[in-house]
């Protein structure tokens, strides 16, 4: 079905956390740009350059025509698209791409705002798949900004942006790709039951239940059987394969429940492309 989502609540989160983007980025240096970052080939600047091109191509601007042939980390059509875009912008200083940045989303804002909660509800293609909602697209939109930002913050030293309503947001995206991520991913068998609780800001409980499939339930009628607990942002670098869950586990990362199956389960928590 479907994924209706609230056009005031998802623009409101795209205007601050790229707001936030704005604010962390004009705080750095020559040397902060050109750190690299935990996805593999970029830099600091190449992130806030991916960010700036997606915008770029939903107001309709054409990708650039660059050769990124043999580029290891590029390994499918969305991520040689990505690329071009990043490579186009290698030659900016970081100023100018800020500059970028600024111009693609100022433009996107304004035809964010100009739109109704039925431009939002209406049919569209999003990067999870092509039958859903263009709110869902910008939700996807809001977890992608958000993550790219998280990942300029490790690179430079810069604290985590823990705002309760964007890691919400972002959770909300993530619970959709649990079943595969239990099921598929991890590997977890038949009739196990995992519960996963997140502390930290937006707290939640997620309960995945193996049966034919692994899927999302409100909750058992027992109790779990695989169980893991850590705080929420951690949970959101684990799943967008920013992190390692190793060297966290027995510390941040508590397991509970068969030992062995919880810690697949951690250290297989990633799902995006």
């Amino acid at each position: 079905m479907p994924t209706i989502v609230d056009h005031d609540a998802i623009v409101a989160l795209l205007e601050s956390t790229w707001a936030a983007i704005d604010e962390l980025y004009t705080g750095l240096d020559d040397v902060d740009y050109d750190r690299p970052t935990c996805c593999p080939g970029w830099t600091v600047r190449d992130q806030l350059a991916h960010i700036a091109a997606t915008e770029l191509s939903l107001s309709g601007e054409a990708v650039p025509e660059v050769d990124v042939g043999g580029v290891a980390h590029v390994r499918n059509e969305i991520g040689g698209m990505n690329e071009r875009w990043v490579a186009s912008m290698r030659a900016l200083s970081g100023g100018e791409v800020l500059d970028v940045f600024r111009r693609a989303t100022a433009q996107r804002l304004e035809t964010l705002k100009g739109m109704t909660q039925a431009d939002f509800d209406a049919p569209s293609w999003t990067p999870a798949g092509p039958d859903e909602t263009y709110g869902r697209f910008m939700r996807i939109r809001h977890y992608d900004s958000f993550t790219h930002e998280h990942d300029t913050r490790e690179a430079v030293g810069a604290a985590d942006r823990d705002d309760p309503a964007a890691v919400a947001s972002c959770l909300d995206e993530t619970a959709t790709a649990l079943g595969f991520v239990v099921g598929r991913r991890a590997g977890i068998p038949e009739g196990q039951r995992v519960r996963i609780e997140l502390t930290g800001p937006a707290a939640r409980t997620y309960s995945v239940e193996v049966t034919d499939r692994a899927r999302l339930v409100d909750g058992f009628d027992g109790e779990a059987t695989v169980g893991l607990t850590m705080p929420s942002p951690l949970f959101l670098r684990l799943t967008a394969g920013r992190r390692d869950a190793g060297p966290h586990v027995g510390r941040e990362i508590v397991l509970s429940g068969d030992d062995e199956l919880a810690r697949r389960l951690a250290t297989n928590l990633a799902f995006t492309i």
